[in-house]
């Protein structure tokens, strides 16, 4: 497995980011960088599988490898929207048909079934992808097809594509906000683990920044590749830099969480001294990895299973009736669902599957989402409500933090100089994927 994550430099922000060179590692091959580089150019826009009884779409996500211990339950909860889309009437008249193809925890296999799904397949969406490695690489098969990528995770920003909508958080509205909880009620020192590719690093890059702006510090940092579970030397270098305790930053993903936390708490490092935070793992990962070694622990989201709204109890109860009262509910799985929902809208006000007129229409919709209420913004992201979760015993989370009203989108960070007064609209040509604010 770990011979599939080769590890390589590259840039992150490029010649748009007025000639800065800031290098971080990606494990992706072939991976494009962070900042808007000048797609390739498009194809008319397709409005393909729109003839006979139904419409295809394409779900891609891993289903074996690594990372399968995440994306299973997002392809659950994708199929669980279509078939409730397809049970009220469809969409224009037609029922939504799915082909689903594992991107295998393989960042090529993600660019060649992304590309088979648009060229072979005719599907008129994709709801797809989870690490950043992935996105990235199925990202300039999306803007050189001129086609439709709807993203359900939580992600690092610094990027803005025409043709993907992000429907997880962006860093000011999970990383950023967990940062500033954790100095006011945790510490000002922090160790941050991760796994060893785009997501991981950047995320990184911009605790740090804020760290330095808001008086924190990093004592230390260490990352893994994907995959891998060769976790003592990080628990060594926790204790060595934080002797007296302090905060644990985590942004591992896929399995190696697992080791992670079992010799976390087999060295002692318990949350009352050593807190951790983590934007990867929810309910189903605390459920795969064993609550004993994760409770009192923490996560940044925007949705946990606990949300206390009817839109929610409606989602759980529905989802658990679908796929069986063990199963639990999370934020990428509520994120891609919602991603489903939110198209079907679109593409109920355009009067089409045309990717133009579908993305014009997607700007402004709202969804009594389980989260709360969402909006989508010109800038392809969602504002969201920002909440931090507890582990408690039943694997579920006490939610001990929330903002009073939604977030909205930043995808370029604030904290990190390169980036620091850019925006995106995409509702004006002249602005686009990043564009000065005056």
């Amino acid at each position: 497995m770990r011979r599939q994550f080769n590890r390589r430099k590259f840039i992150i922000y490029g010649s748009l980011t007025f000639g800065s060179s800031f290098f971080l590692k990606a494990c992706a091959n072939n991976s494009p960088t962070a900042t808007e580089s000048p797609a390739a150019t498009p194809t008319a826009s397709p409005a393909a599988a729109t003839t006979g009884d139904t419409i295809k779409v394409g779900i891609l996500h891993s289903l074996s490898g690594t990372m399968s211990i995440s994306e299973k339950s997002v392809v659950d909860a994708e199929k669980l929207a279509i078939k409730e889309i397809n049970a009220a009437g469809g969409v224009l008249g037609k029922q939504i048909e799915a082909i689903t193809e594992d991107g295998a925890s393989n960042w090529d296999t993600f660019r060649e079934k992304a590309t088979k799904l648009i060229d072979q397949d005719k599907v008129a969406v994709v709801f797809g992808c989870w690490t950043s490695a992935s996105r990235k690489n199925v990202k300039p098969v999306f803007e050189s097809k001129n086609h439709m990528l709807w993203y359900p995770v939580q992600y690092e920003g610094q990027e803005c594509s025409k043709n993907i909508f992000y429907t997880g958080a962006a860093p000011n509205q999970q990383i950023e906000p967990s940062v500033d909880w954790l100095l006011k009620n945790k510490g000002k020192e922090f160790f941050l683990v991760g796994s060893d590719y785009v997501f991981p690093r950047t995320a990184n890059t911009i605790i740090k920044a804020q760290l330095e702006a808001l008086g924190g510090k990093t004592v230390g940092e260490d990352y893994l590749p994907l995959g891998n579970t060769e976790v003592t030397p990080i628990i060594t270098k926790i204790k060595q830099n934080l002797p007296n305790g302090g905060v644990i930053y985590n942004t591992l993903n896929g399995d190696s969480n697992v080791a992670f936390f079992k010799q976390l708490k087999g060295a002692g490092l318990t949350p009352d001294k050593y807190p951790s935070m983590s934007v990867s793992i929810a309910e189903e990962e605390v459920k795969a990895i064993g609550v004993e070694y994760l409770k009192g622990h923490y996560a940044a989201w925007n949705y946990f299973q606990t949300v206390d709204t009817p839109a929610n109890k409606k989602f759980v109860a529905a989802f658990k009736k679908e796929y069986g009262e063990n199963r639990v509910t999370n934020d990428p799985m509520e994120a891609a669902y919602i991603a489903v929902y939110l198209w079907k809208q679109a593409v109920q006000k355009a009067g089409t599957t045309d990717i133009a007129k579908v993305s014009a229409a997607a700007y402004g919709q709202t969804l009594d989402a389980p989260e709360g209420k969402i909006t989508m913004d010109a800038n392809h992201h969602i504002s969201k409500i920002v909440r931090i979760g507890q582990v408690r015993q039943d694997g579920l989370f006490d939610i001990v933090y929330a903002t009073p009203a939604a977030v909205e989108p930043v995808p370029w960070n604030q904290f990190v100089k390169e980036t620091k007064g850019f925006a995106c609209d995409w509702s004006d040509p002249a602005k686009g994927g990043k564009f000065k604010k005056v």
